[in-house]
């Protein structure tokens, strides 16, 4: 299959392409830059120059194709508009797909997120439209709960549409940016690895390359109008994670009281997030396309040692 990926260069598009080539699919990635052009040669993919900004460019792309795999986010209007401007520029972009892949039957597959609006504080599974349910969703995550619900419906048009609901925490080797890292730093400045009350709420994780192998499986036979759920853990309680990280760094872990989360607290911004339950489940994921996660789960990765360097 030939197939065009757009954020091939990111912590997930890394892991996804040499995924693809392996089961011998042939792939052209998007690159903006030089160096992401470089990036995707050396994953073995060939390049498009372009970016998300061209809709013509991305349909051509599309159209050339025997299917999509969308994980790149327009990171240039975060210092602007913050994540609700990331997340509403994804529309036009899928809107886009639309149009070129009409009729088709051909796979358009993107990345979402398990943390959406109707998600949260229960099981979230991969049946669940998630559609928001009143004043309390507005923000980001409901733009993005826009975003995933117009792809879905693209099935309504001859595409073969479907989402994969990335994990809260998505873990690796080379996990630079993500939620863990942010943590991680977090705890080296205030001296303690916090947990918000009593740290029982739960959230979701999985390792990039079980991620990766679920967006090809869902390219190659995911049915269309669904909704994938990339989860390994379901149900982590925050403490774990909190105390897991706390003796890899010689810290205390500690409570913080509702009081002293916000800024200029422990959590300050990221407070909203982390006081939040997540738990999801993946048993339908593994049943029809026959995902089964095999890298390391969490808190075995954090045991490796990657997400600490010495010095």
């Amino acid at each position: 299959m030939r197939v065009f990926v757009a954020g091939g260069t990111g912590h997930s598009g890394s892991y996804i392409i040499p995924e693809l080539i392996a089961a011998g699919h042939e792939v052209t990635g998007l690159a903006r830059s030089d160096a992401s052009a470089a990036a995707l040669s050396a994953l073995g993919a060939k390049v498009r120059r372009g970016d998300l900004q061209d809709l013509d460019g991305l349909k051509e792309a599309a159209s050339g194709s025997d299917g999509v795999i969308h994980v790149a986010h327009r990171q240039d209007l975060l210092p602007s508009g913050g994540m609700d401007a990331v997340a509403a520029a994804e529309l036009p972009i899928m809107l886009a797909y639309g149009e070129a892949l009409a009729g088709t039957g051909k796979p358009l597959v993107t990345a979402g997120s398990i943390g959406s609006p109707g998600n949260l504080g229960r099981s979230a599974t991969e049946e669940d439209p998630a559609l928001p349910a009143g004043e309390e969703h507005r923000g980001t995550l409901r733009v993005r709960n826009v975003v995933e619900r117009a792809v879905v419906d693209l099935a309504e048009q001859g595409v073969r549409s479907s989402v994969v609901r990335i994990a809260n925490i998505a873990h690796s080797t080379t996990d630079r940016v993500g939620f863990l890292p942010t943590l991680i730093a977090l705890a080296r400045e205030k001296g303690f690895v916090g947990y918000p009350g009593d740290g029982t709420n739960l959230w979701n994780a999985v390792h990039i390359r079980d991620a990766a192998v679920l967006f090809r499986l869902a390219l190659e036979k995911g049915q269309a109008g669904t909704y994938w759920h990339a989860v390994e853990d379901g149900g982590i309680m925050f403490r774990d994670i909190a105390e897991a990280i706390a003796s890899r760094l010689g810290l205390p872990a500690v409570s913080v009281p509702n009081d002293a989360l916000m800024t200029p607290g422990y959590f300050g911004f990221l407070t909203n997030i982390v006081t939040q339950s997540y738990p999801a489940s993946n048993l339908i994921t593994r049943r029809t396309l026959g995902w089964e996660p095999a890298r390391p789960s969490l808190l075995a990765d954090l045991d490796n040692g990657h997400y600490f360097p010495a010095g």
